[in-house]
């Protein structure tokens, strides 16, 4: 395509949203559950569930960078690579990621400042925030974000390569892999890095983004065996669907497995092995998420299509707000020794992270104007004036 023509708008793909949807109530339901399974819960006859919960839903983070990596290389692999292309996507990140990313890490430092009761010396503060700001850890959820900036600095990068050398596209999936594995390995048997540090860092997570890099540069080409329906049906796919969900299954399931056996203390494994069994867990939930979007969107009611996607546009905001929810619910522990109180508390904190982070995030975004300060812009509300660019979609930044 000619360097001055006209770009036509890729066409919509609103079962994005029911995916982003999916992954917002996979990372409540891990953080709502992470006290019962760390102490809570862990002599209860239903630890079972409380880890199954824990474990085999514990895709949001590798699912939202999928959909990232997928959604820009979807929108922007067939624009003509120019230096305004690149100050125009900066310039939205910044706007929408960045901004909300340091008023929220601001906000979480200083109520741990206020829980702690001691204030330091103003110059030691503003140090400890620089570095927590650098390092995405002023809050135990704000890793997330700091990984996704770091892709974001590294995404026009890959952009002008894969528009360069587009013979490299086909192996993407492949470099990711290998490329996360090389710094698994050089982690584990040179650096000594803790797995925990390491996961503040991108290339842990190299296989999800270039798995997204792979479907948004080649959707059109595979569109027609990721979306399951009768015209779409031939034998070969019907085998391949198959043969996904029993890995995904299988996969899952193990991981579940690998989990309850070492929090109970009654196995070990070695810690490749659980990165390999994670790893297979958390590529193949990317694809079967995506797969089961269209399907949901195609056969579910108005009502839980509208709900689902106002969920996923508003995700961001959830993610972001949800750990304070949760700080202050569990304050309020049920003081019985009654079990079906502790199960219950135990859902009412998953249920009072979604539905009061809902109400908050909806709430300022409807009413506040300068809500993309807090939440990045949010599509769907009547304030459409209200940010100074084109919105972000829900926890990655459409375009």
């Amino acid at each position: 395509m000619a360097q001055g023509a006209t770009i036509a708008k890729r066409e919509n793909i609103p079962e994005l949203s029911i995916v982003r949807a999916i992954a917002i109530i996979g990372v409540l339901s891990v953080h709502s559950t992470s006290v019962a399974v760390s102490t809570g819960m862990i002599d209860s006859n239903w630890f079972f569930l409380y880890n199954f919960a824990n474990i085999f839903l514990k895709f949001g983070t590798t699912t939202f960078i999928f959909l990232s990596s997928f959604v820009l290389f979807y929108n922007y692999y067939a624009r003509p690579f120019t230096a305004k292309l690149v100050t125009n996507f900066y310039k939205r990140r910044m706007l929408y990621i960045i901004v909300p990313y340091i008023v929220f890490s601001l906000f979480y430092y200083f109520l741990r400042l206020y829980q702690s009761g001691a204030i330091p010396p103003v110059g030691d503060m503003i140090s400890d925030i620089a570095s927590r700001l650098l390092h995405g850890n002023a809050y135990t959820h704000l890793y997330f974000v700091f990984i996704s900036v770091q892709f974001y600095l590294m995404f026009p990068i890959f952009l002008w390569l894969f528009k360069k050398f587009p013979r490299l596209t086909p192996w993407l999936i492949v470099f990711g892999i290998v490329a996360q594995w090389s710094f698994f390995l050089i982690n584990k048997y040179v650096l000594e890095t803790p797995v925990k540090a390491r996961g503040s860092w991108s290339l842990s997570y190299f296989s999800y983004y270039f798995l997204g890099a792979y479907l948004g540069i080649h959707w059109d080409k595979c569109k027609n065996w990721l979306i399951v329906c009768k015209d779409n049906f031939t034998k070969s796919r019907l085998v391949g669907w198959l043969v996904l969900a029993l890995v995904w299954l299988t996969a899952g399931l193990t991981h579940v497995y690998i989990w309850h056996q070492m929090r109970l203390k009654l196995d070990s494994y070695n810690t490749s092995f659980i990165d390999a069994v994670w790893n297979l867990h958390a590529l193949t939930t990317a694809l079967v998420l995506l797969m089961l979007s269209f399907i949901i969107y195609r056969m579910g009611s108005g009502v839980l299509n509208k709900l689902l996607m106002r969920l996923g546009e508003l995700s961001f905001g959830i993610y972001l707000f949800h750990p304070f929810v949760l700080l202050i619910y569990r304050k309020f522990p049920p003081e019985t020794g009654n079990v079906i109180a502790h199960h219950a508390w135990y859902v009412g904190g998953f249920a009072s992270a979604l539905v009061i982070s809902w109400i908050v995030v909806s709430t300022i975004a409807r009413f506040v104007p300068q809500h993309w300060i807090l939440f990045g812009n949010i599509p769907g509300n009547k304030r459409k004036k209200t940010a100074p660019q084109q919105p972000a979609r829900g926890i990655d930044a459409k375009s």
